[in-house]
């Protein structure tokens, strides 16, 4: 660490000789055009000098910061000295420059200065996911009444294929400072959702204790009481904080909240609407018409978006503020309100249907009510229905109500049973065998996304094959019982592969459940090619 504090102090000392060296001129000899030719002379060698400098400061701030990185994996904190180490703080701050921080940020909240970690987001689940597609955003508070979280995320990740999880990132803001509450949350979404959490699908952050500025300074506006004014004012920080972190990470940013419902296809929708619409200047795209639920933004938008947001923050709400940044882009002062309509359309392309739905009837906001439904969502879809090869059906699964196999099969409903125990099946069978290429079961629908198939197979049986030691079985498969073979399993919720050649043709086909359920089962898919 000991030659980057000479260079530094080298490298400032030329930014001083150049300076003295532009000031020295010619005196009062000689004319002032050539005073003024040397001057500028000097001034074009001086900015390049400066942005020099500019590199190399910048170069040995990276390497100090690598520098630390490799003494803390190395030496104990014992070891270190105050003048051969980078304070922590100091570089948590400097990372969180480049994830984070908007320049002018501190000119609308001054109170960060006062702390070097305040614009420094604490990472709890993730794995840092970039180059995406698609980022969603939501932002969760503590509310006294129900949480929807889990049924948000269960309706997002029901219906995405293995591509669009790979293209995709969730990020999870839990809005707290509060670190018990922030960690029994996280803690939570780890164990419902593993998979999401380890593949880096799922990212859950939360703000620095500094973030927030003190609200009891706020006024009251538009007639709204002080809690609601703290409210609307800290969800505009929030989404602040949000879009900030989210600049880098993909192509496009979607808002979110914590108590919305998905289409199962608003993954593929919007990438179609996108680029559908890619050549139009607009400035968001809007697949819900309440409030700012569903806008997407270009992320290179994002920071110029975050700015305004900051600069009037304490004073409107979130979905004013953003109909005022159309107005100050396109509106003409000396012109009419249609005319400022028509501009700010260009601006704003609605798709329909809408792809999300408002569910919350408790509001984060203490006893406030919110029963906003969006007209332009529709229904949902429950299943999918398919062209099925004709089959007689049994199962030991208790149906519900009219949610028969029956009509699953049929395309004219979902099959709801009541929790399966150990040993139950459905079994469909053909009166004559038939060569089936592959099998789809989907289990869980966007509503009742809980109600899956857990520990279960789907099993064939070949024909042909009379015994377990039949060389006409691949070695891939696994035999079961009555002559049936495993070829498939259920894992989140879904079973679905190709049959080999070599159990060709096919008697039957049937899933069968190995250990007993806490929840119902739902099947909304069953297709079975031929």
């Amino acid at each position: 660490m000991r030659p980057f504090p000479f260079r530094l102090g080298c490298l400032l000392l030329l930014g001083l000789v150049s300076f003295l060296w532009i000031k020295s001129g010619p005196g009062d000899e000689g004319s002032l055009v050539p005073d003024l030719r040397t001057l500028h002379k000097r001034l074009l060698v001086a900015e390049e000098l400066g942005s020099q400098v500019s590199k190399d400061l910048s170069s040995i701030l990276e390497q100090l910061v690598n520098m630390s990185i490799s003494d803390n994996t190395t030496h104990s904190p014992s070891n270190a000295t105050t003048n051969d180490s980078v304070s922590t703080e100091v570089l948590k701050h400097l990372r969180g420059q480049r994830t984070l921080l908007q320049p002018n940020i501190y000119l609308y909240m001054p109170h960060l200065r006062r702390h070097p970690d305040s614009m420094v987001p604490n990472v709890i689940l993730g794995r840092q996911r970039h180059g995406v597609s698609v980022v969603l955003g939501i932002p969760t508070v503590k509310r006294e009444k129900q949480s929807y979280l889990e049924n948000t995320l269960n309706s997002l990740l029901y219906s995405l294929t293995a591509a669009q999880r790979q293209d995709l990132l969730i990020i999870i803001f839990i809005a707290e400072t509060d670190s018990n509450y922030v960690g029994s949350i996280a803690k939570t979404i780890r164990s419902s959702f593993p998979r999401e959490v380890e593949s880096g699908l799922l990212e859950v952050v939360s703000p620095s204790q500094y973030y927030y500025p003190d609200f009891n300074t706020l006024t009251e506006t538009f007639g709204d009481s002080m809690d609601r004014v703290k409210w609307r004012t800290k969800q505009n920080l929030d989404f602040v904080f949000l879009m900030l972190y989210a600049q880098d990470k993909g192509t496009f940013y979607v808002q979110l909240e914590d108590d919305v419902v998905a289409k199962s296809s608003y993954y593929s929708d919007m990438k179609t609407f996108t680029i559908q619409e890619a050549s139009k200047p607009w400035l968001y795209l809007e697949f819900s018409q309440l409030g700012f639920i569903g806008k997407m933004f270009r992320t290179r938008d994002l920071p110029m978006i975050a700015e305004f947001f900051l600069m009037f923050y304490r004073d409107k709400p979130i979905d004013w503020l953003l109909d005022h940044i159309l107005w100050v882009k396109v509106c003409n002062p000396e012109k009419d309100a249609k005319h400022c309509n028509e501009q700010k359309a260009l601006l704003k392309l609605r798709h329909k249907p809408s792809l999300f739905q408002h569910v919350g009837l408790h509001s984060s906001l203490p006893g406030k009510l919110q029963q906003l439904k969006d007209k332009d969502f529709g229904k949902q879809n429950l299943f999918q229905a398919h062209k099925n090869p004709p089959a007689q059906l049994s199962s030991s699964l208790k149906h519900y109500q009219q949610h028969s196999l029956d009509r699953l099969y049929q395309g004219q409903d979902f099959l709801w049973a009541l929790s399966p125990i150990q040993g139950d099946y459905i079994l469909f069978s053909f009166a004559q065998p038939i060569t089936i290429s592959g099998y789809m079961f989907h289990s869980g629908n966007i509503e009742t996304s809980r109600d899956r198939f857990y520990n279960t197979t789907v099993e064939v049986l070949p024909s042909r094959v009379s015994g377990k030691d039949d060389p006409a079985v691949g070695s891939s498969s696994k035999h079961s019982d009555q002559g049936f073979v495993v070829i498939g399993v259920f894992e989140n919720g879904v079973a679905e592969g190709k049959v080999e050649d070599a159990l060709q043709p096919i008697s039957a086909l049937r899933l069968v459940v190995h250990s007993d359920s806490d929840v119902w089962a739902l099947l909304s898919e069953v297709h079975i090619q031929v």
